[in-house]
């Protein structure tokens, strides 16, 4: 079968690999569309980072470089290994790409999305989304009953918004400020939303800028290249300040600007990967008593954020901006989003 495989940095290939095996307690999926990451592409530019590096396999999948990528799909069950519970063959279905070893502290905290040893189907080996078809552990497989399959590539970057807002402690009638309307700004602030939370957008990009608004998922659209961000939001809230904010961009301004809109005792989150160390000032968190808070990915959320959509909450078609083919993943995926992003928020691709 067809897979785009990571071998190094600006290096990924199309190549022929073998269909993968079905296994006890696993099923397999034919897969329908996977989104490109963020994560995919800072692998792209400066990796590896997530994926193991050629000589350091990945001491659960025990893959190294070259893996297939690809963590936000969606698909269709073909097959159903022995043991399996609760799925169909047919039924349209996300993965949750975890490896996780079920043994440390973390772990046995029931923290998995913590584990010692996590790695990320997708980035750690184990197939991804982008191949023909998959096999993963029944465990990690959800239902997505009547989700469009392109909508449904949206629910794990969804699960990840979903697992920021919930460590944030934000509840409906609160204000919050999102800093970068790339794809995870946008969920984040599309969660939000749907809690009735009002909510403000930071963003530079004419093209995010207006998604922001046409998506219907903020209250106030920011351009901080025109205006004030911390002195708007004093504005728009009485002089109070955010109740809460999310840093989405990985930008040292962000999150200064973030530390600056917050009320005191407010609530910062970083949900960001960055691809270099950040400076915090200190005194900012101090004087305010903020709480800056770190999130990664999800942790028994896929299921809410299904059922967000699933209840209308949130509308996932207006995030899709584009559709490839797996051929043209480098040449029409990539490269859009790292040379033209302000045209684009999500590209799918269909392998």
């Amino acid at each position: 079968m067809k897979a785009a495989r990571f071998h190094g940095r600006k290096d990924i290939r199309i190549e022929d690999v073998p269909e993968p095996e079905l296994r006890d307690g696993t099923v397999k999926i034919d897969v329908a569309w996977c989104g490109i990451c963020g994560t995919d592409l800072h692998e792209y530019l400066e990796g590896p980072i997530f994926v193991p590096a050629p000589g350091h396999a990945h001491p659960l999948s025990g893959e190294e470089a070259p893996v297939t990528l690809g963590h936000e799909f969606s698909g269709t069950v073909s097959e159903i290994g022995e043991g399996v519970m609760g799925l169909a063959k047919g039924d349209n279905v996300v993965v949750e790409p975890y490896f996780v070893c079920d043994e440390c502290d973390s772990c046995q905290a029931g923290n998995y999305h913590l584990c010692r040893k996590m790695g990320f189907i997708g980035l750690s080996g184990g197939g991804g989304g982008l191949s023909e078809k998959i096999v993963v552990d029944a465990r990690w497989v959800h239902p997505i009953g009547d989700i469009p399959l392109d909508e449904a590539a949206l629910i794990e970057p969804l699960s990840v918004a979903h697992h920021a807002v919930a460590r944030s402690g934000v509840t409906a009638g609160d204000v919050a400020l999102v800093g970068g309307s790339g794809p995870i700004g946008l969920l984040t602030a599309a969660v939000l939303k749907g809690m009735g939370v009002t909510t403000i957008v930071s963003e530079l990009t004419l093209a995010r800028k207006e998604k922001a608004v046409s998506s219907g998922v903020a209250d106030h659209v920011l351009d901080p290249s025109k205006e004030d961000v911390p002195a708007r939001v004093l504005e728009l809230t009485g002089g109070t300040g955010a109740d809460v904010a999310f840093e989405c961009a990985g930008v040292n301004a962000v999150l200064d600007t973030m530390l600056d809109a917050v009320r005191p005792a407010g609530v910062v989150v970083n949900v960001s990967i960055w691809g270099a160390p950040a400076t915090v000032d200190m005194q900012k968190l101090v004087l305010k008593e903020i709480d800056l808070r770190g999130t990664i990915a999800y942790v028994r959320d896929h299921a809410a954020a299904i059922k967000l959509v699933q209840e209308g909450k949130v509308d996932l078609k207006p995030f899709i901006t584009g559709r490839n083919a797996l051929e043209d993943l480098v040449e029409q995926g990539f490269d859009t989003l790292i040379n033209h992003k302000e045209t684009a928020v999500k590209v799918l691709v269909h392998p």
